[in-house]
């Protein structure tokens, strides 16, 4: 990522502690990779473990699991346009799974966990849904500033496209989808069926309400959340801006794209 990205602690540099809460993290969402925002949390001291005090629970009992198929089933979306499978297809589409995955189960979780800290009041409990199968790890996550400079442009490009109002956040999907560089390539034209006519953000505004709606069924499965440390307050309006722009834009992405490598 580039000199601009968020401050984000990866696996492999997580001391024992935060390893820990990663690992936890994956088996209740089901993914072998912890997504950017979490990866940001750790970053900050004392903000990983708000987080995750609120989402075991909310994730151990099914809660999560049935907010994130309901914000699945409540987007729309348009049919891809036929095209060659990519080399690599498998792959690709496995990678896409693990991402749908986390983007769905975050933005419920985290728009919950937000709205909490916002005076929203818990709801009826939402009726628990299977978390899946265990989904494996993905590839290692290429570093932006490791790309070349096409690739660097490709991937901003894309990113532009959504529009965010954190020019620091570059999305993981697309730099994971580097390690392809003639998929990566193809993106633009792939998605812009999604894209036409303001389709990416009709998508995305979905996603939001979907997550808002289920929100107070979720809150009422949340943990209890440890004393506020210094940090939340400026990781809580980045937050805001995962959960109204950057996660939910990236869930019409990887759900089409599911369509598109069927």
């Amino acid at each position: 990522m580039s000199a601009t990205a968020l401050p984000e602690l990866r696996e492999a540099e997580a001391p024992p502690a935060i390893t820990a809460i990663y690992a936890a993290l994956n088996e209740g969402i089901g993914i072998g990779q912890v997504n950017l925002i979490w990866r940001h949390a750790a970053a900050l001291p004392g903000v990983l473990d708000w987080l995750w005090a609120q989402a075991a629970p909310a994730l151990a009992s099914g809660a999560a699991a049935a907010a994130r198929d309901g914000i699945a089933a409540a987007i729309t979306l348009p049919s891809p346009a036929a095209s060659p499978k990519p080399q690599d297809h498998a792959a690709i589409a496995a990678l896409v799974e693990i991402y749908n995955r986390g983007n769905l189960t975050n933005l419920a979780l985290l728009s919950a966990i937000l709205l909490r800290a916002q005076g929203m009041a818990p709801g009826a409990p939402l009726a628990p849904a299977p978390r899946g199968a265990m989904l494996p790890a993905p590839p290692p996550l290429p570093r932006l500033a490791g790309l070349t400079p096409a690739q660097q442009a490709q991937i901003r490009a894309l990113t532009a496209a959504h529009g965010l109002s954190d020019a620091a956040v570059v999305p993981s999907l697309y730099l994971h989808l580097a390690l392809w560089p003639a998929f990566l390539a193809a993106l633009p034209a792939l998605l812009a069926p999604l894209q036409a006519e303001q389709g990416l953000v009709r998508a995305r505004d979905a996603a939001v309400e979907a997550a808002r709606h289920a929100a107070p069924g979720l809150i009422a499965a949340l943990g209890t959340p440890p004393a506020p440390p210094a940090a939340l307050p400026a990781f809580l309006t980045r937050l805001e801006v995962f959960v109204q722009e950057v996660i939910p834009g990236m869930v019409p992405v990887g759900l089409f794209l599911r369509r598109a490598l069927a």
